[in-house]
């Protein structure tokens, strides 16, 4: 006789609850089947190399839009488009400041390329320019007249363009903009607020401008980069912007050797990159710091020799012509405890000055780097101003940097005697210089004629008396 099923002796409730189980582990055992056979089309294949550094970050999209206050778009409180019953939508997102320029003003381009037409005198032995006898405590002064906002926001570079017979003062802010002021008066009103008091604004970039240069022997093509990683072309000829080369991540300087107006070196990072704006590609790159380099400068007199100055708390000086692709040998390596902002060259390139975040600016002697001079200056700026650089005057004898009390510091330089020396030689200060000058450009053929910048958008200036 035939055994009774096992659920024979089972109850409906035990039945039905012997059934749920069963269908559950049959569940179950599905899910853990589709699990593993997705785990395995995902897993990467073992003949793939793991990537070496970090992937580029991606880009969005669509436009980067800038978020601004009613105050700095120029809207009042009680204006429909800041009342509560204005369309709040976030379908649409709310649109920069002012749209990216393209174009350069006419008149401004016209006045430019006939100043360029100018030829500069030449270059003398030991500066840029003849200032002998100058002395800077004494005869700079600051007039009311030259104090103008060029830009909204905080300055981070400046620059006087190198045109013989004019003075028109480059600045690039935080948000992107580069202003151009011309100084004397000359190029007309366009009728549209564009030029209105001398000041022309533009829009080319989507981030903090890093650096503004222009080849005296190429004056008709002005160069800017951001910390967008872009490098734009300001052509004069042409009378347009043009983004000629766009990066992955910040560029933080850039610098023309004085020997090649087509070569651009910019800093990407911590790599230093040529720019070849003949053939629009990056001809070589070079791995030279820890982390980002904050300046990079040539020597005057031998153009192969430059010097870059880094966040990773050293100076490096560097020879083009032993330049590898893979390791490429220092010739001199200065250490300090702090981060170093700056690294210029003197006019003669006999001597080289560095700003530094441990509260320094210290001055080489550049036959070997082994005699120097140390002068304590306060740098800490704190993080809403731009961090202080100190540059070279019209010679080798004076060094400008910027004060915490509203005022320039002038260093005089001592390089007669056995041994260098530095002192504090002046101190530049003005009813009208209403903010901190941080940034600062001369004008390289017109002694006396010295721009600051300052993190309220303002330049300053300071002209002989």
């Amino acid at each position: 006789m035939a055994s009774p099923p096992a659920e024979a002796g089972l109850t409906d409730y035990e039945r039905r609850r012997e059934e749920n189980i069963r269908r559950n582990e049959t569940i179950l055992a599905s899910l853990r089947r589709k699990a593993a056979e997705l785990s395995a089309s995902v897993r990467p294949s073992p003949s793939l190399k793991r990537p070496k550094k970090e992937q580029p970050r991606a880009r969005p999209a669509g436009p980067v839009v800038l978020r601004r206050s009613l105050r700095t778009r120029g809207i009042a409180p009680g204006e429909p488009s800041a009342s509560t019953g204005a369309n709040t939508s976030p379908a649409t997102p709310p649109s920069p400041t002012k749209p990216r320029t393209t174009r350069f003003s006419s008149s401004l381009a016209s006045a430019l390329r006939e100043a360029t037409a100018v030829k500069p005198p030449p270059r003398l032995e030991g500066g840029i320019c003849a200032a002998d006898g100058f002395d800077a405590g004494r005869e700079l002064v600051l007039r009311s007249a030259n104090v103008r906002r060029v830009v909204p926001e905080r300055i981070l570079s400046v620059r006087i363009l190198p045109l013989a017979d004019r003075t028109v003062v480059a600045a690039g802010n935080k948000l992107g903009h580069i202003g151009f002021w011309d100084v004397d008066g000359l190029v007309e009103d366009e009728g549209d607020g564009d030029g209105a008091d001398g000041v022309f604004e533009y829009f080319p970039h989507r981030g903090p401008v890093g650096g503004i240069v222009m080849h005296p022997d190429a004056p008709r093509k002005i160069y800017s980069c951001s910390y967008q990683g872009e490098i734009c072309l300001m052509d004069v000829e042409k009378e347009n912007f043009n983004v000629i080369h766009l990066c992955d991540y910040p560029i933080f300087s850039l610098c023309q050797a004085p020997n090649s107006p087509s070569s651009l070196y910019f800093a990407e990072g911590n790599d230093l990159k040529l720019y070849d704006e003949r053939t629009g590609k990056v001809s070589a790159t070079w791995n030279l710091h820890d982390h980002r380099i904050n300046s990079i400068d040539f020597r005057p007199e031998n153009p192969y020799v430059f010097a870059t100055s880094s966040t990773d708390r050293t100076v490096c000086i560097w020879d083009m012509r032993s330049m590898k692709k893979k390791g490429p040998e220092k010739l001199k390596v200065l250490e300090y405890s702090r981060a170093i902002q700056s690294a210029y060259f003197s006019p003669s390139g006999n001597m080289l000055a560095t700003t530094s975040l441990d509260d320094t600016v210290q001055i080489f002697n550049t036959d070997n780097f082994d005699e120097s001079c140390i002068l304590k200056h306060d740098n800490r700026t704190g993080r809403w101003l731009s961090t202080f650089k100190a540059i070279w005057s019209w010679n080798d004898n004076n060094l400008f940097v910027g004060n915490m009390k509203r005022a320039i510091d002038v260093i005089s330089v001592d390089h007669s005697g056995k041994s260098l020396s530095a002192s504090y030689a002046a101190f530049l200060e003005s009813e009208h210089m209403t903010a901190i000058p941080c940034r600062f450009s001369l004008h390289p053929y017109k002694v006396g004629h010295l721009a600051g910048a300052s993190s309220s958008g303002k330049v300053f200036l300071w002209t002989r008396a």
